[in-house]
């Protein structure tokens, strides 16, 4: 499940890369799908190596969509907002989602029942900049620019929490597992049926496939074009400059959301460098947003790169009062900003359209969609259905700043008078940081926790995961022996004493074990999406239904 970008698929001998697909259905799609994960030692061997591929890997993606059929142009069609980010890119990512289905046509679509704004094509007066590129070239050709009329709106995200579909989402829904192994397969099928010049391509020979990120974003640009998507919103995987998203020419609107450390090895370990990579989803003639950096490095960075990608506008986004004063559909105050975001984007993007849209005041299609706007996993609150004094808050934090800003949330929504519970793991990262961050801002609340419990990201109490949840990208190792849960017991014992310490080796027999504990009970679910995503699978079964969100 986990994203790789360091290699492609290298298991091209495997059973399932060779047999032929005689059934084709969507299990067989993510067996399929999964053959493409990176396995743990091929990562860490890549890693070791200190090979820079990066220059190969935009020219590489360019030529995978040739062999299914596309060009880059051919992605205009889509009209797509471009997202980046550390820290909320995802949560931007939904509130646009959500603001455009408010001028979704038909109208029916629009819960709130206020219609959308529909209207002709006509000059509008660009957005008020801070920071213009000169020399810009000119916009791309008028059959990119849409008739101001959204059909059908394509959502591409990353990690997913239970379902791959999840990742491939239209008008609000995952495609269905009919849609998903169709076009699964049709793009396998043209992969398999083409080649490349291996004198150009030395990686892309024959019986390989791209890795399982880049057949995701292969697999969401072909659904989007045969769907007749009209908008789309695309959340950059890592990065952003040899993201295999990165092969779009014409966005509407590009965005970076919060900066901070992460895949640092890939990107730098620096905010500067991190900056210079994200800023490369840049475009020339496209109107380019970012919040306001803490890093005055990154800042200058990132206005630099503006310049340099001769983008039509930059302009940096504050948080907006208006928006400060909304109920916002994803928790967490610090999500403000991430809607303030969105609403500069959507701005952008529809006026791109022909939209006649009021910048003066938020407009009510914009309120709604921020109101309504969902993002599972994310400062989400499930009251248990099993136990009526049992809540649980989920958050799906793995960086410094992200943990900081969930446990901040926790604290502000968890009752002082019951008892607390943390559910944690972090396969992948550095614990210790993360944990620290985590206690601190517990102790700054004047709170702890009763217990906690540490688990590895395995989903059921057998030993096997969901199979939409499989992870090749770890060590089996450590995970087998509570390598990184023993050595966060410890770390947690180091800075709270008297709470009592828990390992389980999967994620079913620790959410039995807290339903066992005695109540009332608000437990904090965080450290690892792939955890949150592995635990709503076991609360759903358990239940019996599905969870409320997606």
């Amino acid at each position: 499940m986990t994203d790789t970008h360091l290699s492609e698929a290298s298991n091209s001998n495997s059973s399932i890369l060779n047999k032929p697909m005689l059934r084709r259905t969507y299990k067989d799609a993510v067996n399929a799908l999964n053959s493409l994960q990176s396995n743990f030692a091929t990562i860490d061997a890549v890693r070791k190596s200190g090979i820079n591929r990066s220059p190969v890997l935009i020219p590489e993606m360019i030529e995978w969509a040739r062999r299914i059929g596309y060009k880059p142009s051919d992605l205009d069609k889509l009209n797509i907002v471009h997202v980046t980010g550390t820290k909320g890119k995802g949560s931007t990512c939904a509130f646009v989602n959500s603001i455009l289905s408010q001028f979704r046509s038909p109208a029916t679509f629009v819960r709130s029942g206020v219609s959308p704004v529909i209207a002709e094509p006509e000059a509008t007066s660009p957005i008020t900049t801070t920071t213009t590129a000169s020399s810009a070239p000119p916009p791309p050709p008028p059959s990119t620019l849409g008739t101001s009329r959204i059909t059908k709106i394509g959502l591409y995200t990353s990690p997913h929490l239970k379902s791959v579909r999840e990742r491939i989402m239209i008008n609000g829904k995952p495609v269905s597992e009919e849609l998903f192994a169709r076009y699964f397969f049709e793009v396998w099928d043209r992969l398999d049926k083409s080649t490349s010049d291996t004198t150009v391509f030395p990686h892309m020979g024959p019986g390989v496939k791209p890795a399982y990120f880049r057949y995701l974003t292969l697999l969401s640009f072909h659904t989007f074009i045969r769907e007749g998507v009209d908008s789309a919103v695309f959340e950059v995987g890592i990065g952003g400059e040899y993201d295999s998203t990165n092969i779009i020419e014409h966005p509407t609107a590009c965005g970076i959301a919060t900066l901070g450390l992460d895949h640092t090895q890939v990107l730098g370990n620096t905010l500067e460098s991190i900056a210079w990579n994200k800023s490369g989803i840049f475009k020339p003639g496209s109107a380019c947003f970012s919040v306001r950096q803490t890093d005055e490095a990154a800042t200058k960075m990132i206005e630099e790169r503006a310049k340099e990608k001769q983008v039509g506008s930059f302009e940096w986004v504050d948080v907006r009062p208006d928006v400060q004063e909304l109920k916002l559909g994803i928790n967490g105050d610090f999500q403000v900003q991430n809607a303030s975001l969105a609403v500069a984007l959507c701005y952008a993007h529809l006026q791109k359209l022909g939209f006649n849209i009021d910048t003066d005041t938020l407009p009510d299609q914009f309120i709604n969609g921020l109101e309504q706007a969902r993002w599972p996993g994310r400062c989400q609150v499930l009251p248990d259905k099993l136990r009526n004094d049992l809540i649980w808050y989920i958050d799906g934090a793995h960086t410094k700043e992200s943990i900081e800003g969930s446990t901040h949330w926790f604290t502000t929504v968890t009752n002082p008078e019951r008892s607390r519970v943390l559910l944690f793991n972090q396969q992948t990262r550095d614990p210790e940081r993360l944990l620290n961050v985590l206690h601190n801002e517990m102790e700054k609340g004047k709170l702890r926790f009763d217990h906690v419990v540490f688990t590895t990201n395995v989903t059921w109490s057998s030993g096997d995961y969901s199979e939409d949840l499989v992870s090749l990208n770890t060590s089996s190792q450590q995970v087998d022996s509570l390598q990184v849960q023993t050595l966060s017991a410890e770390i947690w014992n180091k800075l709270d004493k008297k709470s009592r310490k828990h390992i389980f080796h999967d994620i079913e027999t620790g959410v039995n074990f807290i339903r066992s504990l005695e109540g009332p009970l608000d437990v904090f679910v965080c450290g690892s999406l792939h955890l949150v995503g592995g635990f709503l699978v076991v609360l759903e079964s358990k239940e019996g239904k599905m969870v409320n969100g997606l």
